[in-house]
């Protein structure tokens, strides 16, 4: 009798979806500790979870629809919570939608940003706010029809360049709606901005540089030592994947609109830049690509994972099958979910660092179902059901290391974390792929969330879908549309054969999806950075001691020369050193600020004064401008174009150029006033130098431009400094600096 009760019990006992270390996913109900979420109805989410105290944002412990969902899909499936959730998205997503018909960033933050708007549209707005994201996207586009980068440290564009996800979202329009005029109306738009970047932000091997997408707090993912001038010469792995994305979009939009060579050109490019990805960021010992390089006159690889841009590899097919397989197996994973990059910085506070976005675990969500890694889908799905749960909200972010809210910054309807929420049913569940053509369905469905599960009304064109899947696995075995089989195999309904209500029904093949690894990790902090100098006239190089290191790599140059255990380093040859600290797990450290040994010249800026004249400056100077070398300074803006300078070189050689300049016309972490400038020499263009703000009023802050490294011939040359049509910042208005000194180092 005894048995039977158990047996009965554990018949009726709810299935367990998502077990981590961190929370358990059970029928309807989420438990993380002593708290726990669950559905009490499609409509109600109640939460016990309890918050940090005294942090400015009060927790939700209840949601309650309060918005008509009706014109919206309605989800029927077994699972209460994820059926709850869903419907959370849907209602925020409505909040969303301002009275102009823009999508509002989150609840705390008005305003229609770029690449918040732009990777929410991809995710899931495309589909279900069509007009919503067509008015949202061109507000991004300035005067002289480029797309804008609204955000980024130091004064926007171009140290922060990932505003070519604009492209992305335009095309993912496209595909759900088939709108010829729409794209007649982005394309040139997209081919301006290539064509802008492609002038001003290209490294000499041909890679992007700038900032991580939307990674835009320079302490949060980058050295302390590291200036915004410095992240301008960086080149970062997720925003190559976005341009390389884009350039791919832009060959298909030409190849739409009947522009052959402008599409096989556009396509030749993708190819080469998807080809410079792989070549300079996949890191075999990693089985993944590195975050970024970084440094000054060299650069080195950081060797962190970083999930947003991994997760676009695979779904913009710049990964291989193989590099794919390999990625969602040894990406780490939290207990809480994929970290935004993994080892975290140990000394800085949770937002970019140590923390999670439901929007970036949504697109690793994504990337696993590509990749066929079934129970990376569902701890992927977990890792956004859980806080959506718990906190009766969809919020921007959580700490990695205890699953809560408490960051620097956060805010709860956040419209990139509903469109992820929304998106894991929509793409993953229920299959749905927008081609230019017409939809491909495959769906992914986990065993543990095995069921038939209808979302009915979804808007395409000029049909309403009411679609069904039953079953479980990654194999369609069979698709009916208004009770009519396709072709067997076949998972593409052309638009032409979907008008009027539709009903597709899909049975899934109840497939055993072979298995992958998940790479499950605690969360993990990095070494902190040494601090090196030179000693004794430059012949050693030494730090200060790290702790829990097992050891140190020298570099040279940005390359590995030797390791040691001790803090100090025989030295002799010309260049940039650095030094990296390895914990005894072999996690390392970043690289120090690099450490120049050789010959430099200072050379004066021709023509100075001593007072700004300039009518761009936005900030007058709070105190008097000081800090400049000699007797003065230059000043450059729209009306004064050009600074030129004499140089003579008598030892012919490698030499890199920056300037020592001043920028006073904004914060540090906002704004879009960075002055951008051509360097050419004899006639030649070859680089650019970036500005970037250095703090309001800041005019006596010296610091140093980006560097453009060059071969320079024995003899008299000249060097001019130039605002080119393609150096003008996003501001349009404002492209000014003061200028002191030209500084040669030689290599």
């Amino acid at each position: 009798m005894i048995t039977s009760l158990i047996l009965a019990a554990a018949a009726v006992s709810p299935q367990v979806i998502v077990a981590t270390d961190a929370y358990t996913w059970r029928g309807d109900t989420v438990v993380q500790g002593p708290f726990k979420a669950w559905a009490v109805s499609p409509e109600k989410i109640q939460s016990t979870y309890h918050g940090r105290p005294g942090f400015f944002m009060p927790v939700e412990q209840t949601w309650q629809r309060k918005n008509d969902l009706s014109s919206y899909p309605r989800l029927s499936t077994s699972n209460g919570l994820l059926k709850a959730v869903f419907n959370m998205g849907l209602d925020e997503m409505v909040n969303a939608v301002e009275p102009d018909t823009t999508l509002r960033t989150g609840k705390e933050w008005a305003g229609v940003w770029t690449r918040d708007v732009s990777y929410s549209i991809i995710l899931s707005m495309a589909a279900l706010q069509p007009e919503a994201s067509m008015i949202s996207l061109m507000k991004k586009v300035n005067p002289e029809g480029q797309i804008i980068q609204d955000t980024g440290s130091g004064g926007a564009w171009p140290i922060s360049t990932d505003r070519m996800v604009w492209a992305l979202a335009a095309w993912e329009i496209y595909k759900v709606t088939g709108d010829r005029k729409w794209l007649e109306k982005v394309y040139p738009i997209v081919v301006r901005s290539i064509a802008k970047d492609r002038e001003t932000v290209m490294s000499p091997r041909g890679l992007v540089k700038g900032e991580t997408s939307f990674l835009d707090w320079r302490e949060q993912s980058y050295p302390r030592w590291m200036q915004t001038a410095d992240i301008a010469q960086s080149e970062a792995m997720n925003t190559n994947m976005v341009h390389a994305a884009a350039l791919d979009i832009a060959s298909q939009m030409a190849r739409t609109l009947g522009k052959k060579k402008e599409a096989e050109a556009f396509g030749k490019e993708a190819h080469e830049l998807s080809k410079k990805i792989n070549d300079t960021f996949w890191c075999d010992t990693m089985g993944d690509y590195a975050m970024y390089t970084y440094g000054r006159d060299n650069l080195t690889l950081n060797p962190r994972y970083e999930t947003l841009g991994s997760s676009l590899s695979i779904l913009y097919d710049i990964a291989t099958l193989e590099q794919a397989a390999s990625i969602v197996q040894c990406h780490p994973v939290t207990p809480f979910g994929s970290a935004i990059f993994y080892p975290q910085i140990a000394d800085m506070p949770s937002y970019h660092n140590n923390a999670l976005w439901p929007f970036v675990g949504s697109y690793w969500a994504l990337a696993n179902a590509k990749a066929g890694n079934e129970q990376g889908v569902l701890e992927a799905i977990g890792a956004v059901v859980r806080p959506a749960a718990l906190f009766a909200t969809n919020k921007e972010n959580f700490n990695l290391d205890n699953g809560d809210y408490y960051t620097e910054l956060n805010s709860s309807n956040m419209l990139w974390s509903l469109s992820g929420n929304l998106a894991l049913t929509m793409k993953i569940l229920f299959g749905i792929n927008f081609e230019p053509d017409g939809i491909r369905f495959t769906p992914f469905v986990p065993k543990t969330l095995a069921d038939t599960r209808s979302l009915d009304g979804v808007k395409y064109r000029n049909a309403t879908l009411d679609i069904t899947v039953s079953g479980y696995g990654s194999q369609v075995k069979e698709i009916t549309l208004n009770g009519k089989k396709l072709k067997a195999g076949d998972t593409f309904i052309p638009a032409t054969k979907l008008k009027g209500n539709c009903k597709i029904a899909i049975t899934m093949a109840d497939n055993d999806i072979p298995a992958m690894q998940v790479n499950r990790r605690p969360n993990l902090k990095a070494p902190l950075t040494p601090i090196a100098r030179f000693e004794d006239n430059a012949s050693a190089l030494a730090w200060n001691p790290i702790e829990y290191i097992a050891k140190y790599v020298v570099l040279h140059n940005g390359e590995p020369v030797d390791t040691v255990r001790t803090t100090r380093y025989e030295i002799s040859e010309p260049g940039e050193w650095q030094v990296i600290g390895v914990a005894t797990d072999g996690t390392p450290s970043f690289a120090s600020e690099p450490l120049y040994l050789g010959n430099y010249d200072t050379i004066q800026i021709p023509g100075e004064g001593t007072a700004m004249t300039s009518e761009e400056i936005s900030y007058r100077a709070a105190t008097p401008v000081a800090g400049y070398l000699g007797e003065g300074f230059a000043e450059t803006d729209h009306n004064k174009r050009v600074i030129e300078i004499p140089v003579e070189i008598t030892t012919p050689g490698t030499y890199s150029l920056s300037l020592r300049y001043a920028n006073g016309n904004g914060p540090v972490n906002t704004e879009n006033k960075a002055a951008i400038r051509a360097i050419t020499l004899d006639g030649h263009k070859i680089g650019t130098v970036v500005l970037p703000q250095r703090g309001v009023a800041n005019w006596d802050d010296w610091g140093f431009s980006n560097s453009v490294t060059t071969q320079l011939p024995e003899g008299k040359h000249t060097l001019r400094i130039e605002l080119l049509e393609e150096d003008e910042n996003m501001n349009l208005k404002t492209n000014h600096a003061l200028i002191d000194a030209l500084i040669l180092r030689s290599y």
